[in-house]
């Protein structure tokens, strides 16, 4: 059961072919590697004194955006973020309770008139700040936009004119759209299955949704007439805990919860929920009217025929490529590593892997806001790429932590590079008058070793660092 309530109130073509077409129809993959067993997160006594006065923890959520979040038949919160915040409940001690409403709208106000502590899986925008406190993001997700079949690629929505695009109601992605893009007709609907929908039957030109929304639902409702038509770097969701502002201690221990979770715990449990079905679900039926959707737009013309191939290989790169900036992703970096892995064994020679972690980000993000904090990741990556040699990869795999694959790289030249990338990063001016830091865990493959062990090596080493007062490089 994916429950993490313990206290409920009464509710009111197979192979890689398939895996190549799911890509090419959804662009979104989460590779998982390994499920980590953490221990508990260590509260001050301040914080242990909240949970043992306060008890449960009221929590609302949207109890219909599947595959992120619902509320079942029995009352039970499930989901993507249900999974999320059990380990967050199981690290931290914390006991929810979750408040049962009808639609994201009733959640929303029964946190401003204090039903609910908490709000689950929400973007943070200056409306809500007024009277939440967030938590660093939970989990991270690209938005796109959705269209009918026959829509050009949209490279700027600046650029379109009398257009519409549909939301459902109350959501981030919304407000900002609203503010930035005035060009567009705006549309609000009651679910993201409606929205879809009305872009389906003409009654919208585009949506904007998640990348795993969108795999999941064109996939179980068959909506095979829409595709992916573009995307926008800094509208990904990053999706955190919204605790209302009168409880910054409670704000503080979730957050611990949530710093607990690693890149493989949320693979896992994204490939649990959407991966593996958007895979199963294509069967011959399917993969013929893709082929015959692709014969007809063949038959439209040589330059059809290009843009198709520039739409096809645009979403080929969405897939592989970490949104905001610009660097292979998570999927894209684990999936290197085990070639890389086999390559090293099979020939006997070096490997090194570098986990990077930007000290202090949080604190980035308070001062510059959230634009301002992805500015400083998307610097951050150019000082990286440019830093690193010609043969390493170098890729995000989460919030503010990224990982350098180093073939026929020893662990002393590792750490000799990790060291020439800490330099750059300290001498790079991100910010006028800050001086900007990283930690650094490098740990070399030894015989026989796993994935996953040498990240767990890496990972510790970079615990040390944290643990050791930050700004240096630890091997392990």
């Amino acid at each position: 059961m994916k429950s993490i309530v313990t206290h409920r109130r009464p509710a009111g073509p197979t192979g890689w072919g398939r895996v190549r077409i799911a890509a090419i129809l959804v662009g979104v993959f989460l590779f998982a590697v390994r499920s980590a067993t953490a221990e508990p997160v260590a509260l001050s006594p301040d914080e242990k004194a909240y949970l043992a006065v306060h008890g449960p923890v009221t929590l609302c959520v949207d109890p219909d955006w599947v595959p992120f979040e619902s509320i079942n038949a029995r009352g039970e919160h499930e989901g993507i973020a249900a999974d999320l915040l059990r380990l967050v409940a199981r690290r931290t001690g914390v006991v929810f309770d979750l408040v049962p409403t009808r639609d994201w709208d009733e959640s929303l106000e029964a946190s401003k008139d204090g039903r609910c502590q908490v709000l689950s899986f929400l973007n943070k925008t200056p409306a809500r700040d007024e009277w939440l406190l967030f938590t660093e993001p939970i989990f991270n997700d690209s938005n796109v936009f959705i269209t009918r079949e026959e829509h050009p690629f949209i490279d700027d929505p600046a650029g379109l004119a009398g257009e519409s695009i549909v939301f459902p109601r109350g959501t981030s992605m919304e407000e900002r759209v609203r503010a930035e893009y005035p060009n567009l007709g705006i549309l609000t609907t009651d679910s993201e299955m409606d929205a879809l929908s009305m872009v389906s039957d003409r009654k919208a030109d585009m949506t904007m949704r998640s990348l795993i929304i969108a795999a999941y639902t064109i996939k179980k409702e068959g909506l095979f007439n829409l595709k992916i038509a573009g995307r926008l770097p800094n509208y990904a969701n990053n999706l955190r805990l919204g605790v209302v502002g009168t409880q910054p201690v409670l704000r503080d221990i979730l957050d611990k919860g949530v710093a607990s979770i690693t890149p493989q715990e949320r693979g896992r449990i994204v490939n649990e929920h959407v991966a593996i079905n958007v895979q199963t679900g294509l069967d011959k039926a399917l993969v013929l009217k893709i082929g015959l959707a692709f014969a007809l737009v063949a038959g439209l013309g040589l330059a059809w025929n290009y843009k198709l191939k520039k739409y096809n290989a645009e979403l080929m790169r969405l897939s592989r490529t970490d949104l905001l900036t610009d660097l292979p992703n998570r999927r894209q970096v684990m999936a290197r590593l085990d070639e890389e892995l086999g390559r090293a064994s099979r020939s006997h020679r070096p490997f090194s892997v570098i986990i990077l972690d930007i000290d202090h980000f949080t604190a980035v993000n308070d001062r510059l806001g959230h634009q301002g904090g992805d500015r400083f990741l998307i610097a951050f990556a150019r000082v990286l790429r440019e830093t690193v040699r010609s043969c390493d990869l170098a890729g995000r795999i989460g919030g503010e932590e990224f990982l350098v694959l180093c073939p026929e790289t020893d662990q002393g030249q590792a750490a000799q590079l990790a060291e020439r990338i800490r330099a750059a990063v300290a001498g790079h001016a991100f910010e006028p008058g800050r001086r900007h830091s990283i930690s650094a865990g490098v740990a070399a493959l030894l015989p026989g070793e796993t994935a996953d062990a040498l990240l767990c090596r890496a990972d510790d080493a970079l615990y040390r660092c944290k643990e050791g007062g930050r700004d240096k490089v630890c091997v392990l």
